[in-house]
């Protein structure tokens, strides 16, 4: 057999991931947090590229602020917009998209140099400048470590007077504490530990115990506790003497805890020889004790959101717009832009249009982001209006599709969108991905969304009877009734997602 070779024509389509439509892509996928990092990165790489001054950008007025004035149903998605009515033309809000990944029109590649350069391209308005003590003062709180339990023990052991043989001790206590205030290590051991790196005076047991009845009494009220039954005794007896059902309290807790934990409240009621209005007010001064004393030392960094974009009702209408704090407002800079020379083929000309053309394609890349995002948020708010207006039990189900249909997006692009994306409404602050969720049949053939049948569980359990709690599947049977098919296990797998107990844990006397 011979093989002989041919020349073949054949025509395709094909989509080539240029440099700018990656960046394009890797600008919508970052958090604000990170895009504003990486517009800082750009501010610094590129010297055709500034940030207007302080004084320049509170003198003009804003472009944003001059187009709200005149806000309609047609507003451009860049600054802000109500929401759209149903006839609302999808082709007056933002930029033509490509087909698959939804990227801009193409920006041809010889851009003038031409161009007029006082109109600023800007994605927001920059945050109102403070005064220096002010930002003194927030550095030094935003960057002041957090306090620790054996900070703050450390801290009331040096205000102590002991003496340095007590202080060793002391200090041998505070090693065994973890972060709940329990002591890990029995007396006894850290007696032992002593006792061997005593060479002076032998050490006694009661010196050691002498010293911890001592740290018993630091804040907070349970540290240095050996257990639970310890630690709720040392602080009833930190209450003051007259406080009801003090007595009581103690006994309760001396005698039949494991009663108590097992929420047996007959025996309990049989073996104190006390009547179920006494019992429910001693049980009442035994909650309102600290089990984990360590936990009101707060050890975790606070996690500040930034919202990027704004919901608020105007005129019976939700309006979405965004955040003018997400990022600086940039431009290109006229100077530099000035020198470019059209007829130069020289390094350093070549090297100022080179750039130019990169800061006019991260202008462009921030302005669609922008444009994509708002246009993104404005459809979910029309579709979740019953989640704003009612809350959570009016929220609907909704998936990627849905948006992506809508906004005539690929759904890639509503992930990377809605993905580390914050909304601030009446209601509180929430991701985009917060308001899509997984549907459930109803028995007259509709849907009901997950969350809202979240929101369904945890009402019901919060309006049960305290002495008879609802067991999941009287709540699958009670939402049957409500038309909304659910099994137990899901009742089940929703109740431990919102990290609420079991029947036999809710349980309770009152």
């Amino acid at each position: 057999m011979v093989m002989k070779a041919s020349l073949q024509l054949k025509m395709g389509q094909s989509l080539t991931m240029t440099p700018q439509l990656q960046q394009a892509i890797r600008l919508l996928q970052l958090s604000t947090l990170d895009l504003q990092q990486e517009i800082q990165q750009a501010l610094e790489s590129n010297p055709l590229l500034e940030a207007p001054e302080e004084d320049e950008q509170a003198d003009a007025p804003s472009e944003d602020n001059q187009n709200q004035d005149s806000t309609s149903e047609d507003t451009p998605a860049d600054t802000a917009s109500d929401l759209p009515s149903p006839d609302w033309d999808e082709s007056e809000n933002g930029p033509d998209w490509q087909s698959e990944n939804d990227i801009p029109d193409t920006i041809p590649d010889d851009l003038p140099v031409d161009t007029a350069w006082d109109d600023i391209y800007q994605s927001a308005p920059a945050p109102a400048a403070r005064n220096d003590d002010e930002n003194d003062h927030d550095f030094e709180t935003r960057n002041s470590p957090s306090e620790t339990l054996r900070d703050h023990l450390e801290w009331q052991l040096n205000l102590t007077p002991l003496s340095e043989r007590d202080q060793a001790i002391a200090h041998a206590l505070m090693d065994a504490v973890d972060d709940r205030g329990y002591l890990t290590s029995p007396v006894e051991d850290i007696y032992a530990g002593l006792a061997n790196d005593s060479d002076e005076d032998p050490l006694e047991l009661d010196e050691v115990e002498a010293v911890l009845r001592r740290l018993q009494h630091f804040d907070p009220p349970g540290v240095f506790a050996r257990d639970l039954q310890d630690c709720l005794l040392i602080q009833l007896n930190q209450l003051p003497p007259d406080t009801p059902w003090l007595a009581q309290a103690r006994l309760v807790i001396t005698h039949y805890i494991n009663l108590l934990g097992n929420r047996d409240y007959a025996q309990l009621l049989r073996r104190s020889r006390l009547k179920e209005d006494q019992l429910r007010d001693v049980l009442a001064l035994i909650t309102s004790l600290n089990p984990q004393p360590g936990d009101i030392i707060d050890r975790t960094e606070p996690d500040y959101v930034i919202p990027d974009v704004i919901v608020r009702k105007h005129n019976d209408r939700w309006r979405v717009e965004l955040n003018p704090d997400i990022a600086p407002r940039i431009r290109v800079n006229a100077s530099y832009a000035s020198l470019i020379k059209r007829a130069d083929s020289s390094a350093d000309n070549t090297y100022l249009r080179d750039q130019l053309q990169e800061a006019k394609w991260f202008i462009k890349s921030l302005q669609s982001r922008n444009e994509t995002l708002l246009k993104v948020a404005t459809r979910i708010v029309e579709y979740q209006q019953g989640f704003l207006d009612h809350g959570e039990e009016a929220m609907k189900p909704l998936i990627l599709s849905d948006i992506a249909q809508l906004v005539e997006m690929h759904e890639s692009t509503i992930s990377r969108v809605t993905t580390q994306k914050y909304m601030h409404t009446p209601r509180g602050i929430f991701e985009l991905k917060y308001f899509f969720s997984s549907h459930v049949g109803t028995d007259e053939g509709g849907e009901c969304s997950s969350t809202a049948i979240r929101a369904m569980i945890k009402k019901l359990i919060a309006t049960e009877t305290p002495k008879k709690p609802l067991s999941d599947s009287k709540i699958a049977a009670m939402l049957g009734e409500e038309g909304i098919k659910v099994a137990r296990r899901t009742v089940a797998k929703y109740r431990e997602a919102m990290h609420i107990p079991p029947s036999n844990e809710r349980k309770r006397l009152v």
